[in-house]
């Protein structure tokens, strides 16, 4: 049974183990490396990581649930 082993978009977003590359959780984005424009978390003991179009968006989202009292 043959398995590929890169992560793919929405799944573990850590670095491939068969390659130097970072892949980003949410859009499946590449980069040599880890870029340290790139955003990370730790869900269950699993790093994910974000690029940093997908790191703005996020954050860009959190900004828009704050109450305008926070601004």
């Amino acid at each position: 049974m043959d398995q590929d082993k890169t992560p793919q978009p929405g799944q573990q977003g850590e670095q491939a183990p068969d390659a130097e590359s970072t892949v980003c959780s949410a859009c499946g984005a590449t980069a040599e490396g880890t870029p340290v424009t790139w955003t990370f978390s730790v869900e269950n003991g699993v790093r994910l990581y974000l690029c940093e179009d997908c790191a703005r968006a996020n954050l860009r989202a959190i900004e828009g649930r704050l109450d305008s009292t926070w601004w």
